[in-house]
Order: C-alpha cells, then sequence, then structure tokens
C-alpha cells in the first residue's frame, strides 16, 4: 500500500499493574516468557506465573520498606531483571536500569546521582560490591540475582522472593493493593555523562502507557518475538517489552549476542526488535554464503521472478526462499528496526524475501518511540508515521526544507532529573527539542536527514548532516563503515568534507588501487548531491571504528 491505513483497535489501559491484570484475564495460561537455564533447559512462564513472580517479589521489597524507594538494576539481559523490572512499574517506587558497560566510577556516579537504595546486580559485578557499599551508604540493600546465599544488607534474590512469597501466602496486601499516581516519576534513565555529569531522563507511568497504547495503534507485531537489545535502553524495555506484553505475546529471551541465530532457529519468533547493524550482518553472510555456493545468480533471478509473481497477486516468497527463512527459524515475518537508518537495498531485500524490515525513530527522552513505520504503509527512506498522541513541529528550517524535530504529547518526559537548567534548554511549553533535524514527507512519513551535534557548517554558511551523506556512502558494498567529518583550514574554518572509511576484511582490491578505486566509487554514488556536499578527501581505517552499547559509532 502507498497510503496510511485506520488504525489498530487496542484496549485502553491506565497503568502497568491494570495491564497485567488484564493479560492474566485474557491470556493467563499462555507463555509469556521462554528462556535458557544454566543447563540449556527452556523454561516456560505463563502471565499467571510471571505476574505471581512480580507480586512475590513486591511483597519482599514491600516487607523491608523498599517498594517506594529508587531501584536500580544492572546485569545482563534475563527473566530476574524482567521481574524486578515490572515489579517497581507496579509499585510506588522508581527503576533505574543501568547500563551493563559502564566503568565502576561510572556506575557509582550514576547510583549516586540517581538517589538510589537499592541494587539488584548480576554475578559480574559481585566485585564491585564492597566499592560501592563503601562509596555510597545511601545503598540499603545489594541484591544478587545470582547470589544463593544472604549477609548483613547483601540479599540473594531466591531467598528474598521467597520470603515475600511466605508473606503473601499469608494473605498480605502489603504490595498487592499499591496504587501509584500515573503522572509520578517510574522510570528513571541515564542516556550520557555518566562520568561525571550523569543525566536522567525522567518517564512517568502516563508516559509508558501512552507508548504501549499508541504504539500499537500503529504497529502490527506479531505473537512470539526473541528479545535481543538491551533491556536498559528503553527502546527493548519499552517499545519491545511492554508493548509485547499487552499485546500477549510471549518473549523469548537471548541469552547471548553470538547465540542470535542459534536462538532464532530453537524459539522460532514471528518478529524481533533489532539496530540495523543486525540486519547489515544478516543482509551479508546471506550474500556472502551465497556467493560461495555459488548461487547469487540464483537468488538475484529467484527475486525478480517472485517480484514479477506479486506483482500478479501471487506470493510465494515463503517457498521460494525456504532455505533463507528456515535460517531465521522458518516463522520471522518482521524485523523492527531503530537507532540509525537503514540501507534501502537491506529493506529492500528483506521485503523481496519476504521478511518485512520496520524501521522506527525515537529518542529516550520520548519513552522512547515517536515514529515507525507501518506493515502495509513501509518506506524504509522514512521512519514512518508519528505516533497518534504527538505533534511534530520543525524550528529553524534551512533552504533544503530540514528543521530541528520538536515533540509533544503524552510521551515527552518531566525532564531531566535534579537539572532544571538542562529540561529548560530542551522543553519549552511542553515541546521538546530532539536535536534532531528532518522533514515531513508528503505522504506524512518523518524523514531524519541528521543529529544538531553532528551538523558540519561549511565557511560559505551551508549545513551538512553527515548522516545523509555517508548514508550515500554506504552503498559502497565493500565500505562497512564510514564518518563523514569537515576539513578544517589553517584558520579553524571547514572548508570541505572528507569520508573516513572502514573497509570489509575480505576487500580484495589491491592496496596501490584502493583509494583511486574509493574515490571514483564514492563520486559515483554522491553524484545525485550537490557541490558543497561533495567528498574532497578520503581517510582509510585499520579498525573498526568504537561503538556504543547499541552499536553506533562514538563520533
Amino acid at each position: 500500500m502507498d497510503k496510511n491505513y485506520e488504525l489498530n483497535k487496542v484496549e485502553k489501559i491506565t497503568s502497568i499493574k491494570e495491564m497485567l491484570e488484564l493479560a492474566v484475564k485474557e491470556a493467563g495460561d499462555d507463555i509469556a516468557f521462554e528462556y535458557k537455564d544454566e543447563n540449556q533447559k527452556i523454561i516456560k512462564v505463563t502471565y499467571k506465573e510471571f505476574v505471581r513472580d512480580t507480586e512475590e517479589l513486591g511483597t519482599a521489597l514491600s516487607s523491608i520498606g523498599m517498594a517506594d524507594r529508587h531501584v536500580a538494576i544492572i546485569g545482563e539481559n534475563s527473566y530476574k531483571w524482567l521481574t524486578v523490572y515490572l515489579t517497581m512499574l507496579k509499585s510506588t517506587g522508581v527503576f533505574v536500569p543501568i547500563d551493563r558497560e559502564l566503568t565502576l566510577q561510572e556506575l557509582i556516579n550514576v547510583l549516586k546521582h540517581s538517589d538510589s537504595e537499592v541494587l539488584f546486580y548480576s554475578e559480574k559485578y559481585e566485585k564491585w560490591i564492597p566499592e560501592i557499599k563503601k562509596s555510597i551508604p545511601n545503598i540499603k540493600f545489594f541484591i544478587g540475582l545470582n547470589k544463593n546465599e544472604t549477609s548483613e544488607n547483601i540479599l540473594s534474590y531466591d531467598i528474598l522472593k521467597n520470603t515475600g512469597k511466605t508473606v503473601l501466602d499469608q494473605g498480605s496486601e502489603i504490595y498487592t493493593s499499591l496504587s501509584d499516581d500515573e503522572n509520578n516519576l517510574k522510570l528513571l534513565v541515564y542516556t550520557s555523562g555518566t562520568t561525571g555529569d550523569p543525566k536522567g531522563v525522567m518517564l512517568t507511568e502516563h508516559n509508558l502507557i501512552s507508548v504501549i497504547y499508541y504504539g500499537l495503534q500503529v504497529a502490527d507485531i506479531g505473537k512470539k518475538c526473541l528479545s535481543v537489545l538491551p533491556y536498559h535502553h528503553t527502546y527493548e524495555a519499552v517499545a519491545g517489552i511492554l508493548v509485547a506484553l499487552h499485546k500477549h505475546a510471549c518473549v523469548c529471551i537471548n541469552d547471548s549476542l553470538k547465540n542470535v541465530l542459534k536462538n532464532l532457529q530453537l524459539f522460532k519468533p514471528d518478529f524481533i526488535y533489532l539496530v540495523p547493524a543486525f540486519t547489515e550482518v544478516f543482509y551479508k553472510n546471506i550474500w556472502t554464503n551465497a556467493e560461495k555456493t555459488g548461487k547469487a545468480k540464483a537468488l538475484k533471478k529467484l527475486i525478480t521472478v517472485s517480484n514479477g509473481l506479486r506483482k500478479t497477486g501471487i506470493d510465494l516468497r515463503n517457498k521460494l526462499f525456504k532455505s533463507i527463512h528456515e535460517a531465521f527459524g522458518g516463522n520471522l515475518k518482521e524485523i523492527v528496526c531503530g537507532g540509525a537508518p537503514i540501507k534501502p537495498e537491506i529493506g529492500k531485500f528483506f521485503n523481496d524475501i519476504g521478511i518485512t524490515l520496520i524501521n522506527g525513530y525515537g529518542i529516550t527522552e520520548c519513552s522512547p518511540l515517536v515514529s515507525v513505520n507501518r506493515l502495509k504503509f513501509n518506506d524504509s527512506s522514512t521512519v514512518g508515521v508519528v505516533l497518534p498522541c504527538c505533534q511534530i513541529k520543525f524550528e529553524n528550517v534551512n533552504e533544503d526544507g530540514n528543521g530541528e524535530i520538536c515533540v509533544k504529547g503524552d510521551i515527552v518526559m518531566k525532564g531531566y532529573y535534579k537539572d532544571k537548567e538542562k529540561t529548560d534548554k530542551v522543553l519549552k511549553d511542553g515541546w521538546f527539542n530532539t536535536e534532531d533535524y528532518g522533514y515531513m514527507n508528503d505522504k506524512h512519513q518523518l524523514i531524519i536527514t541528521g543529529r544538531k551535534k553532528n551538523m558540519i557548517v561549511l565557511d560559505n554558511g551551508k549545513n551538512v548532516y553527515p548522516e545523509e551523506i555517508e548514508n550515500y556512502i554506504l552503498n559502497i558494498p565493500y565500505i562497512k563503515e564510514v564518518i563523514v567529518k569537515g576539513v578544517k583550514s589553517p584558520e579553524g574554518q571547514e572548508v570541505a568534507l572528507c569520508a573516513e572509511v572502514f573497509l570489509e576484511q575480505e576487500n580484495e582490491i589491491e592496496a596501490q588501487n584502493i583509494e583511486k578505486k574509493l574515490k571514483k566509487d564514492i563520486a559515483e554514488v554522491c553524484k545525485e548531491l550537490p557541490i558543497y556536499k561533495k567528498i574532497s578527501k578520503i581517510e582509510i581505517r585499520e579498525k573498526e571504528f568504537e561503538k556504543t552499547t547499541t552499536n553506533k559509532i562514538k563520533r
């Protein structure tokens, strides 16, 4: 379809507690979670069992007086992580998910700034507990997700939860009777500046249920997903986990990034949330394998035949590309992407073989979903339609029609925790300035052109968004990564553009010819761009760019 269609019907909710009660009522015996235990045995948990687990843990936290406090967690994705998360969302306290890649000092900075009084942690961080105890007396309890014993204020998750079970079995409603104002702070997420100047995004329960409710109105997700991305990021924790729970879907927990393909085959999901870097790896592996087995020409021909048949109303993609589908478990219909642009040829390829690649846009300060493509209204060059609860406006629009994207609506944060100055800088009359640039196309799909902080201002006054040019350059098959940056004159002005590239390791081009070929190929893919956006200098890197925990290049 080339135009938008009516919104999906979604059950309205006013709290996370109500959402889970509804799930138990409508799908209590359905599987909520699947995961592998330490013996690689698959554990299945129903919605009834999951809600009971949160009630036992919540009763235990209430019993030690912590269900109304700031409760932090650091650790790998796990079922226990999710029980802490949903337990706190139903409490009168605040949940603080912490980036598992932080250094010890960064972790201490966040714990101090967030006023956390409880820290749940996985085994990997056990060695840090003595130093944290010494540095932050405000933390009353340390709860080890993998600990078998309890000593002083260092508790075992299992033992603590069992005490909650006992109290709950005796009829206690100390936790289950709790209710909170939906406009109170509920989720405190740290996005950057953790070394010396932490920045905590304050999200309310109203923010979260708005993403769930309005997100499902435009998103067409399936009934079983593989959950891969880190839970401390709102993209997976809110747009992934919470949205799936309201859909009464089954969430399969991926145990390791290296096992994604293996777990796709094991759990056989019909949808998955990823960042575009993953899809690029999948795409590359499919074509590499096709080349190695001598089937690349046949695959290209099959795509052409399939697309021709689809124009006549015949869709045989599941049969024609059966071997590729089986590599993804056999049921995968949809990959939902966020965090970066999708290369158009990758979006087209997956659609051609019968796995729809859906791109969206969001930012933590918007809980985090602003817009998303739809299953039958999908254009990979855009980030889709804006959520029905949002208004969008563009400020400081330039001659190319690009403006700073500002968002207003139910998904916008309360502000930055304990930082009025930073809050006032980005929030004005309810409008949040994302500091991303973009515009709306004639079909009312949002297009992102770049990030304000990455913008290059040339000496001729022209503004250049490097991401736009990078997307062109990434169409060159042997370029794996690229950053476009300004070339400065002796006076410090940016006078031209440089492309710093990292090439595919198996690249067979002779070293002495590579720069010449790069200049030619980059000029070819960028020929549609105006002269001031052309690349005049090329640098070749020997190793990959350093990445963030969501696999974005650190600029």
